[in-house]
């Protein structure tokens, strides 16, 4: 059990059955009347966010989240297959828990995986990923980063726009929580 005055932003809770984490909170002293506590929470299933209001002292139970080390193996018709690498053990984590990380995980790789009552809800990529251009439209002379972009297909299925000047088989930095071309990496 955790206190409303013991709130952090990171700390996980158990509202209804299902994972939360708080992303932010406020303590709010009325004048007149008790003490509360207005969150936000994010459902670590859903990835909704909901603001909800506690009296000051409330205790709520935190979420039994468990974040472990994996490595990404393949897919399959069953999903992202996925090995801990302290216990061997595999977990199959489906394409809709997965979200918009499928489009930058690249095999054998390590990302954190995230487990509620020891069911996957979520994977945490690295902030910035490295990854090839298989396709894109070739240059043109006089092509400058200044002068715009053209959508580029990458190793991992994912289209990005990237700038002129990029050709086949450059290898990129792309920052995972937004999707965009951040640098070339020269390799």
């Amino acid at each position: 059990m955790i206190a409303t005055n013991e709130f952090k932003r990171g700390v996980k809770l158990e509202i209804e059955g299902e994972p939360y984490e708080i992303v932010d909170y406020e303590h709010v002293k009325p004048g007149k009347g008790q003490a509360f506590v207005r969150v936000k929470l994010k459902n670590l299933k859903t990835g909704n966010v909901v603001e909800k209001t506690y009296k000051s002292g409330t205790k709520l139970q935190r979420a039994e989240v468990e974040e472990r080390m994996m490595q990404y193996l393949y897919k399959d018709n069953d999903g992202y297959q996925f090995m801990d690498l302290n216990t061997y053990d595999q977990y199959s984590i489906p394409e809709d828990v997965m979200g918009d990380a499928a489009k930058f995980i690249q095999e054998n790789k390590e990302v954190t995986v995230m487990l509620y009552n020891g069911v996957p809800i979520g994977v945490s990529l690295p902030n910035f990923v490295e990854l090839k251009i298989v396709e894109t439209e070739p240059g043109f002379k006089g092509d400058t980063a200044a002068t715009g972009t053209k959508p580029a297909t990458l190793e991992t299925g994912a289209v990005v726009q990237v700038p002129f000047f990029l050709k086949e088989g450059d290898i990129i930095k792309i920052d995972t929580r937004t999707g965009e071309y951040v640098e070339r990496v020269n390799k």
